[in-house]
């Protein structure tokens, strides 16, 4: 068992600005798989950095976490409009991840957000908490829907078994409701094979950046190399948007390949902020991916459970 003092020594290396972000996102992804009270405490406090990648993953954190304690601090990340889109953005979405309903109201107010990727980020998670409140997750029992092979706690559950043509239709229809779209994403996920890969990558040619940047999520956890050439084309996108660019790059480093190390090195250097440091990132998710190296947690490569 981790005793207070190592929890401290690990919360100190999150929040020292002095280190590097490699060695802090570590740290960060430790004290997320140890959890309890002190680890909450110690990830909450390091909301006043300045790197929005970051602040991303620690929201990000809480929210796989399902810690009840995280609330008011996301709650505050939520509201704080000086934050980033992004962070704001993830700390809705952790707030629907918790899955406690006392957020809803918090949630139905800021799902008119004049930030659409934080308006939408809390529209899917009211859904998200709606889909609870009325047994969603027994339904995942009943064998009409493929099994999620992630530790992660998603932001839609995954549409009834349906095969991948119908799938990437539902996907692709921006006439849907999102929520709807994302079911879909997290069905194509699920199945893991290549044809779902080559639909989630259509995808990225849809017109929520939101939507875009779940897209580079998913295609991270399955670490499927036919993904390669969509995610570098979003990643070499200097139009795109930046949350949606990161989130490539991560993906690229989770995936591990070979041929994703020149497309990292070189946008290393990228003048996005955000987008340089993902690279950094994920370079180092990539050495580990290719060496018997420190265990990177389930939140930054996406193991399967």
């Amino acid at each position: 068992m981790t005793s207070g003092r190592q929890v401290a020594a690990i919360g100190q290396v999150l929040v020292d600005p002095g280190l590097d972000l490699t060695q802090r996102f570590r740290a960060l992804f430790t004290l997320k798989n140890l959890g309890g009270a002190e680890a909450v405490e110690w990830i909450s406090k390091a909301f006043s950095d300045e790197s929005a990648l970051l602040k991303h993953e620690l929201a990000y954190c809480l929210g796989q976490m399902q810690d009840r304690r995280a609330i008011p601090i996301l709650s505050k990340v939520l509201k704080d409009t000086q934050q980033e889109p992004m962070v704001r953005h993830e700390a809705g979405e952790a707030l629907g991840a918790i899955g406690d309903p006392v957020v809803l109201e918090l949630l139905e107010e800021y799902s008119r957000d004049p930030v659409i990727e934080v308006a939408e980020t809390c529209q899917l998670a009211v859904r998200r908490l709606e889909w609870l409140q009325t047994g969603g997750e027994k339904q995942l029992d009943d064998g009409s829907t493929d099994k999620n092979p992630y530790c992660s706690v998603d932001p839609a559950p995954p549409a009834v078994r349906k095969s991948v043509p119908e799938l990437r239709s539902i996907l692709l229809d921006e006439s849907l409701p999102l929520f709807e779209r994302y079911r879909a994403m997290f069905a194509l996920r699920n199945l893991g094979n290549e044809e779902a890969v080559l639909a989630l990558g259509d995808g990225l040619q849809c017109s929520s950046a939101l939507f875009r940047h779940e897209i580079g999520y998913v295609l991270g956890q399955m670490q499927h190399p036919a993904a390669i050439p969509a995610l570098r084309a979003a990643l070499e996108l200097s139009s795109e948007n930046a949350m949606v660019r990161h989130e490539a790059a991560e993906a690229l480093g989770s995936i591990g390949k070979e041929e994703c190390l020149t497309v990292l090195q070189h946008y290393r250097g990228d003048g996005e902020r955000v987008v340089k440091e993902s690279c950094e990132v994920a370079l180092d998710m990539l050495e580990y991916e290719n060496s018997e190296q420190f265990q990177y947690a389930d939140g930054l490569v996406k193991l399967q459970c």
